[in-house]
């Protein structure tokens, strides 16, 4: 505990510094209304601070001393926070605000008082008291906690500053404060006679609290030992961050766990809210089987979990608004929907989760309202209705979870149940089966038996009749031999047949004097062309990739096209020949070769056309094309007269493709 004696210094110095600071700061009002007087007495030993007894006067720079704000200027700037207009709490976090209070002490009183400040995240707190026996000199103590624990004038958790004895006395009292947070100022005086028991039934009631958790606690690890079941260890780590959160707000943790850690202290205040949401959407998700029975939910419920916490983050590491609270609002808003809809699709557990969310969405309203400045029913009972409508959660929550782990236990057995029905039946029908079987197997017997007896008979008769046929093939494969020989005669001589008359047409049209009908019996189809280029081209292994140079090929899906094996170039049968690209039937295309070849280029094109049912441009084109490479024919080096037809198919320049401004001629 810090002393410090501030007496009444220098009147011109501080003259001149209340001049600067009028200056600085805005006009004072003129007639600003001051704090009640708040009367103690033995009788009333609890006394809470109502606004009419509070006058606040901030200061935006942080500079003002006690000297400063006793002057008269700046005690004319004093306001009384009811009807000011301004909350009871610390609305600018940047700001030092200094609260007043004037108390007159009872006549007849021989003990101390006590101030109470049921906030303990004021980051720094100096209350000043008059000194007794004096009426300028205050003693001061600061605390707060931004400072150890060891610095508060009494071991207790939330901050406890003297008020000595003034029998009959009016005294004024000043507390100076600063917080990071929007703290709150509600404060409340106790007589020193009361101040024991009612600190002790605090700790009992925060002892009976934390006791009930813990049980819970250890109550569900257990049962996630045993069982297996991951949503009673998500329902573990809900209920610690819940711990951890509370011993920060009620200031538990930093008076018996890091009570020399302040930064510790601030870190966790505001990690605990955070680990709770994130405990709390991992439960629920668990619990209701959102990824389940609601996956768009779910999906989108993570997000939001996820935005959220990075924006809390956010606020607790750079921004310090102080309306990070607003931004639990949309993801424990969205967890309840989701469970209402679990609820509706068949989880009957699930109302239990909304009865508890409903309990503790209610004792929130309190604490927003505090944290907003807002006076509404604050007393002692909604102060620690959190605490309360907690411990009914973690209640509700657990046996909500045991009920839902007995809903899926009865659907098991239900389930057995049900096999076991099904398999006494089917072991009943297995017995009718067998009982069949067996009936089945003597009448077989007699059967086989009565069978015996008629197929030994038969037999004697087949043996006979077999020796008869045996004669009787004997003479059939005589007379077959017979026939085979006269079936091979007569295939030769038909092989002989056909292969005259496959030599005469060839011959015939190598004598020009061949038509279309019985060239196209030779040729009759796009297959049977494809198949005689592709000789033409790659008989005798002669494949060459025009790539690559490859010489070796497989099937390709096109009809008697090749790829080549190495670089998987594919050559159709058509390319690099006259037919390349050719615009109407194949067939009529080697037909236009095999005339224009035998009459020396000296058909007419209109001829062509009529045969060939072409129109006279397609005709005159091709033949156009087919002149060409005769003419190259001829100019070869290895040229022949009277040589076959079929080598001026592959001529290599033949790859323009017959252009027709028409649709493509049809027919075979």
């Amino acid at each position: 505990m810090g002393l410090r004696t501030i007496g009444g210094g220098d009147p011109l110095c501080r003259l001149v510094h209340a001049l600067l600071w009028l200056l600085l700061l805005l006009p004072a009002r003129a007639h600003a209304a001051p704090e009640d007087t708040l009367a103690v007495s033995p009788n009333n030993p609890a006394l809470y601070l109502e606004e009419n007894y509070y006058s606040m006067l901030e200061d935006p720079t942080g500079r003002l001393r006690l000297a400063d704000v006793q002057s008269p200027a700046w005690s004319r700037r004093f306001v009384m926070l009811r009807g000011s207009g301004h909350p009871p709490n610390i609305q600018h976090p940047r700001s030092t605000y200094w609260l007043r209070i004037t108390v007159r002490h009872a006549p007849a009183e021989n003990a101390a008082w006590y101030l109470e400040l049921y906030d303990s995240h004021i980051g720094q707190a100096v209350f000043y008291g008059p000194r007794p026996g004096s009426a300028t000199a205050y003693d001061s103590v600061a605390t707060g906690a931004s400072h150890s624990f060891a610095t508060r004038p009494h071991p207790y958790k939330n901050f406890l500053f003297d008020l000595p004895p003034r029998p009959g006395e009016t005294a004024t009292y000043y507390l100076r404060l600063h917080s990071d947070t929007r703290t709150s100022f509600r404060a409340m005086l106790h007589s020193g006679a009361g101040l024991i028991p009612e600190l002790s039934l605090q700790y009992w009631l925060l002892g009976i609290f934390y006791g009930i958790l813990f049980i819970m606690v250890l109550y569900n690890l257990i049962l996630f030992f045993f069982l297996k079941e991951r949503t009673y260890l998500y329902y573990v780590l809900y209920v610690l961050s819940g711990s951890l959160l509370f011993l920060s707000e009620d200031g538990l943790g930093f008076q018996y766990l890091w009570s020399a850690s302040p930064d510790l202290n601030h870190f966790i205040g505001a990690l605990a809210p955070v680990l709770l949401l994130l405990t709390f959407a991992t439960y629920a998700s668990g619990f209701l089987d959102t990824a389940s029975r609601l996956p768009a939910l779910h999906r989108l419920g993570t997000w939001v979990v996820g935005g959220s916490t990075a924006l809390l983050v956010l606020d607790a590491a750079v921004v310090h608004s102080g309306f990070s609270f607003w931004l639990y609002l949309l993801p424990y808003g969205l967890l309840y929907y989701a469970a209402f809809q679990a609820y509706r699709s068949g989880l009957r557990p699930a109302r239990y989760l909304l009865l508890a969310q409903a309990l503790v969405a209610t004792s929130l309203t309190f604490l927003i309202m505090r944290k907003l400045g807002i006076n509404f029913y604050s007393n002692v009972y909604t102060v620690y209705s959190l605490n309360a409508a907690f411990v009914v959660e973690v209640v509700i929550l657990s046996y909500a979870l045991g009920e839902k782990l007995k809903g899926l236990m009865d659907m098991t057995l239900l389930t057995q149940n049900r096999l076991l029905k099904q398999l006494r039946k089917k072991h009943q029908a297995q017995d009718r089966l067998v009982e069949q079987m067996r009936e089945n197997q003597a009448l077989k017997d007699q059967l086989n038996t009565e069978l015996e007896g008629l197929v030994t008979l038969r037999t004697a008769e087949l043996r006979q009749q077999n020796e008869t046929v045996a004669a009787q093939n004997r003479e059939l494969l005589q007379a077959n031999g017979l026939l085979a020989l006269q079936s091979a005669a007569i295939e030769k001589l038909n092989g002989d047949l056909s292969r005259d008359l496959h030599a005469e047409k060839a011959a015939r049209i190598e004598s020009k004097e061949v038509d279309f009908g019985e060239f196209s019996q030779i040729y009759p189809d796009k297959d049977a062309c494809l198949r005689y280029l592709a000789d033409l081209k790659w008989g005798h292994g002669s494949y060459h990739c025009r790539k690559c140079g490859h010489e070796k090929s497989c099937e390709a899906r096109e009809p008697h096209a090749r790829r080549c094996t190495r670089c998987r170039y594919v050559e159709s049968a058509t390319a690099s020949t006259l037919l390349q690209k050719c615009k109407f039937s194949i067939v009529k295309a080697l037909y236009a070769v095999f005339l224009l070849h035998a009459h020396k280029g000296s058909y007419s094109p209109s001829e062509l056309a009529r045969i060939l049912d072409l129109r006279q441009a397609t005709s005159w084109a091709f033949a156009q094309k087919v002149l060409q490479a005769l003419q190259r024919r001829r100019q070869a080096p290895d040229y022949e007269e009277g040589e076959p037809w079929t080598h001026v198919l592959l001529d290599t320049a033949a790859d323009a493709e017959v252009e027709e401004n028409e649709p493509a001629e049809t027919g075979n």
